[in-house]
């Protein structure tokens, strides 16, 4: 999913649930507003905190790690699909990134 697609899929109220899978030292500096965070480090262990029924966007930095994060989550019977280019990409397009919690 591109950066624009999940924009305009948020524009229309669409129920998502945005996992950040990079680590908290990345996280505090910017994400994406509203999303969950799981380390990929954590993520066999946490994933069933997740939701099946949702459909999963999973990001990181560049789209590298979030792409395993949601190759993972598809082997396990979730819906999950990887952010393109990650918050970079998110960023770059002119959206948002506030800084972490």
């Amino acid at each position: 999913m591109t950066a624009a697609q999940l924009k305009a899929r948020i524009e229309r109220g669409e129920k998502l649930l945005i996992l950040d899978v990079r680590q908290e030292s990345e996280r505090k500096r910017s994400h994406i507003q509203g999303s969950r965070f799981i380390p990929l480090d954590r993520l066999p262990e946490r994933c069933h905190e997740l939701d099946k029924s949702s459909e999963i966007v999973v990001y990181c930095h560049l789209g590298g790690r979030s792409a395993r994060a949601a190759a993972f989550l598809i082997q396990n019977g979730y819906k999950a699909v990887n952010l393109e280019g990650g918050i970079t990409a998110w960023v770059d397009c002119g959206h948002h990134a506030p800084p972490g919690e």
